[in-house]
């Protein structure tokens, strides 16, 4: 569903980027890992067009997508849950659920199956985003990424800062969304063993670049922990 072939990404003079390739195929959680500031981020912000690359290609459903604009990029769709969340504060639960529906009519219901997922949402419809809990704001984040239907769900460190139990209910339902078989996920991760857990496949980076890809069942014997270790 994404492939994405030799893109590199500078910032000034800065390489950031350096070549990096990877694929995401619906029904499985592809796991990207490494410390920080080794160009995670960037990469997912290339991907959904936020900062531009300065070579290489991002196909999606093998259309290319490079000079594609972010909302161009969730109409054709990809799902974009960033990292700090970025809800708004101001606004209730509902209202920020419905800004995942921006793009479609007016009319257009918030999915009945999000509060499924994330019971906690439903009993908090009218409730400011910003009154909630950092827990209960990741999943309305993934929620609101899942409003329109995307068939790739990009995550960006959805478990930072968050309490255990949130954190298991989360992991709870990404891997539920990828065993459908209908969606692809892309998975990035600083917390090991939520991530070896989820990981049907899973890349590691260190500065700009991909060190070492694989299935997820390997990742233990190949040492990943230590490689992602801060």
């Amino acid at each position: 569903m994404l492939t994405v072939q030799n893109i590199n990404q500078y910032y000034g003079g800065s390489h950031i980027l350096r070549d990096v390739s990877l694929t995401a195929q619906p029904g499985k959680v592809t796991v990207l890992l490494g410390r920080n500031g080794v160009g995670k981020t960037t990469l997912l912000k290339s991907l959904m067009g936020l900062v531009p690359i300065q070579s290489g290609s991002i196909h999606f459903d093998a259309k290319p997508i490079d000079k594609a604009t972010p909302y161009d990029r969730a109409r054709a769709g990809i799902g974009f849950v960033p990292q700090g969340r970025e809800i708004f504060g101001r606004l209730t639960v509902e209202e920020n659920l419905r800004m995942g529906l921006a793009y479609k009519s007016g009319s257009t219901p918030v999915p009945a199956h999000l509060y499924e997922l994330f019971p906690v949402l439903k009993q908090m419809l009218k409730r400011r985003g910003g009154d909630l809990s950092g827990g209960q704001q990741q999943q309305l984040a993934i929620a609101r990424a899942l409003a329109p239907g995307p068939r790739l769900l990009i995550l960006d460190e959805p478990t930072e800062g968050i309490q255990p139990s949130i954190i298991k209910d989360i992991g709870r339902v990404i891997r539920m969304l990828a065993d459908k078989g209908e969606m692809a996920i892309l998975l990035c991760e600083q917390y090991y063993d939520f991530a070896q857990e989820l990981a049907d496949d899973y890349l590691v980076m260190e500065r700009g670049e991909v060190i070492a890809r694989g299935p997820g069942t390997e990742m233990e014997a190949k040492g990943i922990r230590n490689l992602v270790a801060i």
